[in-house]
């Protein structure tokens, strides 16, 4: 069942906050958007006393039945090859996650490998690996469903009260390009990018394949048949992960393309997930900016990032505590005795 999500509106909890911000030792609004993102969280949190507690991020990992099609520039083996990278604590997001005190969990949604037991590895496989959609449909409505449960069961089971969201998997920016196309009605040439280094040739290859595997689905309308025809179990899952998180009134980090495709599915089932969400960049893959503009969403950081991982959502958890920090502990006007008008 998808959960509901209420808005996290509250005119009450609201003046509060402008109030408790308004009044900290410093012109107004001279903190920018660290004052909103306060206010956000505070929001989130109903209360004026926020916490960055626990932070995790869940990386999903699969693989991709369309990659028959030589829409990547690298194999599939790659996907598995790269859980064991972040299993041995050596890709970017190990970095960034033990940097920024963020808990990482790696998630098996559907490799093309038998990892076995492996210490870090939460195994959630539905299957290995989606169909090709160039084809037939990329899941069945009912693996579907198993992946968005899992998702949810995830989210439920974490402390905190932050998640940040990332992925892996060779193939999964086609897939991303087609949720975003069919969901959003952009044109094709504005969705699909270079993915994992496509040439030009590569990337007109790639929409071909998409704008051919769109018109065999041309069934596919509503959120939860578009995901399972050309979503992937690891996009699947996130979807399901955020809709559980936000209901638990969670702060949500979204990265890239491919985490805002998910949450892209997520906003037609439940739009009020929105509200949870902090867009933690504007990657440099071709199409995100526009799918960032689709949602209203306005990124913390820019930074030409385009690897997934969850990479942005680590880095922009020091912004989280910088929020919730100035808001918890930066004196008042009254506090510090000091006169407003010398601010």
């Amino acid at each position: 069942m998808i959960p509901t999500i209420v808005p996290i509106a509250d005119a009450a909890i609201s003046q509060s906050l402008a109030d408790a911000i308004n009044n900290k030792t410093k012109p107004l609004g001279s903190l920018g958007r660290l004052e909103s993102l306060a206010a956000q969280l505070g929001l989130i949190q109903r209360s004026t006393k926020v916490s960055i507690d626990q932070p995790a991020i869940l990386v999903f990992a699969a693989d991709h039945g369309v990659v028959a099609e030589g829409i990547s520039a690298f194999p599939q083996d790659v996907t598995w090859q790269m859980v064991e990278n972040f299993l041995g604590n050596g890709a970017a997001i190990n970095v960034f996650a033990r940097q920024n005190g963020c808990a990482l969990h790696v998630v098996d949604a559907g490799v093309n490998h038998d990892f076995g037991n492996r210490a870090g590895l939460v195994h959630r496989k539905v299957a290995n690996g989606t169909r090709n959609f160039a084809i037939e449909p990329a899941m069945t409505a009912q693996e579907c469903a198993t992946a968005l449960e899992h998702g949810m069961a995830l989210a439920r089971d974490l402390p905190g009260t932050v998640v940040g969201f990332g992925e892996m998997g060779i193939g999964n920016t086609t897939s991303a390009a087609a949720l975003m196309h069919t969901l959003t009605g952009q044109p094709l040439a504005r969705c699909v990018g270079a993915g994992t280094g496509l040439t030009p040739d590569g990337i007109r290859h790639k929409a071909d394949v998409v704008a051919a595997s769109v018109a065999r689905h041309a069934h596919a309308v509503q959120p939860l048949e578009v995901l399972a025809t050309f979503g992937g179990f690891e996009i699947a899952m996130m979807a399901g992960a955020m809709l559980k998180a936000a209901e638990l009134r969670k702060v949500l980090l979204i990265d890239g393309f491919i985490v805002t495709s998910a949450l892209l599915v997520a906003a037609r089932l439940q739009p009020n997930i929105l509200d949870y969400c902090v867009f933690s960049h504007c990657s440099g893959e071709h199409g995100h900016a526009l799918l960032l503009e689709e949602l209203g969403a306005r990124p913390l950081l820019d930074l030409d990032l385009r690897l997934g991982e969850g990479t942005g959502s680590a880095l922009a958890v020091p912004l989280l505590h910088a929020a919730a920090n100035f808001l918890n502990e930066m004196a008042t006007f009254a506090s510090a005795q000091v006169s407003e008008r010398s601010a």
